[in-house]
């Protein structure tokens, strides 16, 4: 038995013939070279993230870190990404939240990633060469710099005022403070890399709240077509970011 066709939803299989004869019909004649076609009518039916949607998450609340952590990491962010006459500061722009959410998800755990040992310390070109996770590295990190704290000031991270805060995390990044269980350059290393990515990150991932980076740094955001803009050099296009979801506004802190 000849098995059916099977087509895009919402596609029609007359449409794909149509659409492979006007491909065709392109090619320039003896040379196999093709020219651009615009294809008209319906709309093929595709949608961001069809085969492989991004997780989203109805409920509210950390998916993975306690609240005393998110308290520590929350004061970190905002020192990283200190708020200023261009944009909030790091936790305002839900970069704790983004990761929050990547920690839950398989970056947490290095799913994707070989795992097996042996590990060895690698030279600065080979990079990162921990066999601690992403997951074991927050814990022990956070953990790690509350102690210290509490030790120096008998206080919390979040407790201490913008300029200790400062003079905390400049010690760690330099390796002058030891945490218990982790390298102290790593875990800032760490930290500073996913707080970059989710002040930067599309807003459908937590970070980027209100797209305040994209605008700041005038990127259109994810936009299906540019070809109208192909030609138009050095101008203000004035175009308003948009999400991988089409959407000028997505995620609100989880």
């Amino acid at each position: 038995m000849r098995k059916p066709q099977k087509t895009l939803p919402g596609v029609t299989r007359r449409q794909v013939l149509t659409w492979t004869g006007a491909a065709l019909a392109a090619l320039t004649p003896g040379t196999g070279q093709s020219q651009a076609v615009t294809l008209t009518g319906a709309t093929p039916g595709w949608r961001p993230f069809a085969d492989n949607p991004p997780q989203t998450y109805s409920s509210q609340g950390w998916l993975f870190f306690t609240e005393a952590e998110a308290a520590t990491l929350e004061a970190i962010v905002d020192r990283l990404i200190p708020e200023d006459d261009l944009s909030p500061g790091g936790k305002a722009c839900g970069c704790a939240v983004f990761i929050d959410r990547q920690l839950h998800g398989f970056y947490g755990n290095f799913e994707r990633l070989y795992r097996e040992g042996p590990f060895r310390e690698g030279t600065p070109e080979q990079g990162d060469q921990s066999p601690l996770t992403p997951r074991e590295r927050y814990r022990l990190g956070l953990s790690g710099l509350d102690n210290y704290v509490r030790k120096q000031h008998n206080k919390r991270f979040h407790e201490l005022n913008g300029d200790e805060q400062d003079n905390v995390l400049r010690a760690l990044e330099k390796g002058a403070i030891t945490l218990d269980g982790i390298d102290g350059t790593l875990f800032f290393a760490q930290v500073l890399s996913n707080t970059t990515e989710g002040f930067f990150a599309d807003p459908i991932y937590g970070g980027n709240r209100d797209m305040v980076s994209w605008k700041m740094i005038g990127f259109p955001g994810a936009r299906y077509d540019y070809r109208d803009f192909i030609e138009r050099h050095n101008e203000d296009l004035n175009l308003t970011p948009v999400s991988i979801t089409g959407s000028a506004a997505w995620i609100k802190k989880g």
